[in-house]
């Protein structure tokens, strides 16, 4: 009695297909910044009437922010980039432990909660494996405004004990000008009574944005984008509507996209200030940028050379824009230096653009860039947000086709990215589950029909 082998197949995830090499041209649009969005959305929780914000992206985090809010009571109403929310009917303070762990962001949510209920139950939020992101300072903020707060078995409580049920204002200094903390204390504090001021705040455009919005809302904010912002209480907030910030973390990407494909391209809409240690940067290297129109960048690269980089805090150089730039190092004249000093697990990238024949040492922190004068196809795979990106823009220099694994990553910040990419002469598809054969079999007896199916399958 013979057996009969079978087949053991390779399943390929969604995936893109990136030929590399193809010169880029045209425009490409920047959609809403995705980091804004997401703190505005929670900041519609501070107010019973309906909240409109327009230019916001379409993605995975924005669709959980969005199922969180509904989570609590929120209705929302989206049409293509606008989203009306409208959170009169507040009955939840407990946030899903599933949502929560795929979004950091979630944690924005306790400020509004508090103000709102005087109580939130959240468990410690999740996002992108890119290093520790403790929230201490984010509840050493909430305690100094009189929230009474304890973390145990993974979930943070706080309450607001006072008969009142209103956080009262306070002094407050950040041992790091956390974004995250920031935004929190801000908007916990737009409600309480008195006055509340932040020193060591972070300066970032989306904490701008935050205070734009809620001063709109009749707020009484002052200082963002500076190291110490006040914050004076009111009674109760308004509804409004707000249009996003463009995203500078995606228009940096697509800047560094023109200049590893040498390609003249046009990016836009931008706010220049937002982009200023970027756009110093890849001058350095050797690219041309000057103003086109009211909201728009024009690179033209040339010879690109190494530089060296340290991220910091805005205005210095993105932590989110550390690997897309280091992709491009890869591929400049000579050596350079990128020190990662934000987050301590944010190099996932370097292995993935060795596989491709960049030649990278990481010493800690810091990677040691030797450029070369090609990069090769190859099939890759992102481990974050940030990362996949990088990779992505390596896949559109190299020499022949990659496969790129990792799409759960890049939706969740990047609003259809190879549509724009294609729409500027890329080549690149999404493909979805591919199954392809693996030539092993059970026995060493070999059916005839089996025979066949492999070969129509290759």
């Amino acid at each position: 009695m013979s057996s009969v082998a079978t087949i053991k197949r390779n399943v390929i995830p969604p995936h893109l297909e990136v030929k590399g090499g193809c010169p880029l041209s045209g425009i490409l649009k920047v959609s809403g910044a995705k980091n804004s969005s997401l703190v505005l959305m929670a900041a519609a929780l501070l107010t019973k009437e309906k909240l409109l914000l327009e230019n916001v992206p379409q993605l995975t985090d924005i669709e959980v922010m969005s199922e969180i809010l509904s989570n609590l009571g929120a209705k929302l109403t989206k049409t293509n980039n606008s989203i009306e929310i409208h959170s009169e009917f507040i009955h939840n303070a407990e946030l899903p432990y599933q949502l929560v762990h795929s979004l950091r962001a979630s944690f924005f949510c306790v400020g509004p909660l508090l103000t709102r209920l005087g109580k939130a139950k959240i468990p410690l939020p999740g996002g992108c494996n890119i290093g520790a992101r403790p929230v201490d300072e984010h509840i050493n903020g909430l305690k100094a405004l009189g929230a009474e707060v304890e973390v145990k078995d993974d979930v943070v409580k706080a309450q607001v004990s006072s008969k009142n049920k209103r956080l009262h204002g306070a002094n407050i200094t950040l041992k790091y000008p956390s974004v995250g903390a920031t935004e929190t204390i801000v908007m916990a504090s737009c409600l309480a009574l008195g006055k509340t001021t932040i020193s060591n705040a972070a300066r970032e455009p989306e904490i701008q944005d935050l205070a734009k919005m809620l001063n709109s809302m009749g707020a009484k904010v002052f200082g963002a984008g500076t190291k110490k912002i006040t914050i004076i209480g009111v009674e109760s907030l308004r509804g409004t509507s707000h249009c996003v910030i463009p995203d500078r973390i995606e228009a940096g990407t697509f800047l560094i996209a023109a200049a590893i494909t040498r390609s003249p391209l046009t990016i836009g809409p931008v706010i220049p200030n937002h982009l200023g240690a970027v756009i110093s940067k890849l001058q350095e290297c050797g690219c041309s940028i000057s103003h086109h129109g009211n909201h728009h960048l024009k690179i033209i690269p040339r010879d690109i050379s190494g530089v060296e980089i340290t991220t910091s805090p805005f205005p210095g150089f993105p932590t989110d824009l550390q690997a897309p730039f280091m992709s491009l190092m890869a591929t400049a004249k000579g050596s350079s230096k990128i020190k990662e000093s934000v987050f301590e697990k944010r190099m996932q990238h370097v292995l993935e653009l060795n596989k491709m024949g960049a030649c990278i040492y990481l010493e800690n922190n810091t990677a040691h860039i030797k450029g070369v004068k090609e990069l090769l196809g190859s099939n890759v795979k992102g481990g974050d947000l940030r990362s996949s990106a990088a990779i992505i823009l390596a896949c559109l220099s190299a020499k022949g086709t990659s496969i790129f694994t990792g799409l759960e990553h890049l939706d969740r910040g990047y609003e259809k990215f190879e549509e724009k990419l294609t729409n500027a002469g890329s080549i690149i598809s999404r493909k979805f589950e591919k199954i392809t054969p693996q030539n092993s079999f059970t026995s060493n007896t070999i059916s005839e029909d089996n025979i066949n199916t492999q070969k129509n399958a290759a």
